[in-house]
């Protein structure tokens, strides 16, 4: 039987699966509403892979058995509708690599905030403990493209909501829900309870042979887990009371209490700041679980080197600090940035608004920030909560304008801190853009 797919989206997600399936034998077709960038062009042409760009050809995609659909296309969309009302099954490039992955297990990381740190740690604390892993999904190549091309015994992924949306039987061995906070809810029709269903999806399909590494802490997390069937086994962690299980900080000190457990003093951690300990607990927990000595994960604990574009120190020019944490894309991941923060502050601000509710930070910028830089299209919002909170709001355009006004306004011992709270496509390609052109300003100072 010809197994047909069509892959809709041509971008990291959708190529990988493209690149999985055409190795796996099936009839792939892929389909682009827009135009495809020119190195994944040039890949489906190396591989002989047949797509289309720039519109849907609806015959030939409701001809297919199964859609592979990329995380960014809404469900909302004509074509996707048009497949549903097919009785077509749409699956996420998560569910396609589960259904290849054989014997490899997987470590899968999803929540509002913390999820790329925690994810790069676990994978950190994997290769120190000498495992044969792979760093994919939301944070860089796609899970399926790894897969195809260098498959390995164990995944660590970065899952996004978006892409637990479209699974079915996809089962992490391994699940770490950070936290949950309102996010991306543009796409969940602003309810937040789909998008907290959306996250639980990690645990739906597991077994009592998987683990479930969780922020106790967390309300809205711990409110679920009262009405929310999981199957697996739970692994808590907290800053507030001890654990039996999983791993908890008190008096200053981590003690992990799953498998070969250890204590270590949070001021060893290599991430400061209180969202980096639950981050350093969960992943501390997930390599426990996966059978890493505790020398070793006690050793990646405290030699991780942050990431880029996450709370990353750029320079400090005529002693004003400059911070980029661009991957801020949401208002929880601002709170958390400023909560770390022991200098006053210049916030640049601003981007595309996903439903935002500035009024969440509000009491952490009136206390920490002296000046408001705003880097988007449109301002009006954060103009409307924070004009009087602050002693000055600034509009730019650019990263560069940005950059110049924020140290114009700043003084000797003071930090300029891009923590957006907002995704980048109104004024760059995504994130990592916006940071790279902050750093560019800094430079050029």
């Amino acid at each position: 039987m010809s197994k047909k797919i069509v892959i809709l989206g041509a971008g990291e997600s959708g190529l990988g699966a493209a690149l999985l399936c055409k190795q796996q034998g099936y009839d792939v077709f892929v389909s682009d509403g827009g135009k495809i960038q020119p190195h994944f062009e040039k890949e489906l042409l190396e591989n002989q892979i047949e797509f289309e760009q720039g519109s849907h050809d609806y015959t030939r995609m409701l001809d297919a058995l199964v859609v592979m659909k990329s995380p960014g296309i809404s469900h909302k969309t004509e074509i996707v509708k048009k497949i549903v009302q097919q009785g077509i099954q749409i699956i996420s490039e998560m569910e396609l690599a589960y259904r290849h992955k054989g014997n490899s297990k997987i470590i899968g990381i999803t929540g509002s905030n913390g999820k790329t740190t925690t994810t790069s740690l676990i994978y950190q604390i994997c290769k120190k403990g000498g495992m044969d892993c792979a760093l994919v999904g939301n944070i860089g190549n796609s899970i399926a493209r790894q897969m195809a091309i260098d498959p390995k015994p164990l995944y660590v992924v970065e899952i996004s909501s978006f892409q637990l949306d479209d699974i079915i039987s996809f089962r992490p061995d391994v699940a770490v829900l950070t936290n949950i906070t309102e996010d991306h809810l543009d796409r969940y029709d602003y309810d937040f309870n789909k998008y907290i269903r959306s996250k639980f999806n990690i645990t739906k399909n597991q077994t009592a042979l998987d683990f479930f590494i969780y922020n106790a802490d967390d309300p809205v997390t711990a409110a679920q887990l009262t009405h929310y069937p999981i199957h697996s086994k739970t692994l808590p962690i907290s800053m507030q009371r001890e654990m039996p299980k999983g791993a908890h900080i008190k008096d200053g000190k981590m003690t992990l209490s799953h498998g070969d457990s250890f204590s270590m003093s949070i001021f060893d951690f290599a991430l400061k700041g209180k969202h980096n300990q639950y981050n350093s607990m969960a992943a501390a927990v997930a390599g426990s679980v996966i059978g890493i000595r505790k020398e070793k994960i006690r050793d990646a604990v405290a030699s991780f080197e942050s990431l880029e574009h996450r709370m990353e120190m750029v320079a400090t020019v005529r002693g004003i600090d400059f911070i980029n944490d661009s991957k801020a894309t949401n208002v929880n991941s601002t709170w958390f940035a400023l909560e770390s923060m022991e200098k006053p502050v210049t916030l640049i601000l601003g981007g595309v608004d996903k439903g935002n509710d500035y009024e969440l930070i509000k009491d952490m910028v009136a206390e920490k920030v002296k000046a408001i830089v705003c880097m988007g299209v449109d301002n009006s919002k954060i103009h409307a909560v924070f004009d009087g909170v602050v002693g000055k709001i600034i509009d730019t355009a650019t990263a560069e304008d940005a950059v110049k006004r924020a140290y114009e306004v700043s003084q000797k011992g003071d930090v300029v801190l891009l923590s957006p709270a907002c995704a980048s496509f109104d004024l760059f390609k995504n994130y990592e853009d916006r940071g790279q052109q902050f750093k560019k300003a800094v430079k050029e100072l």
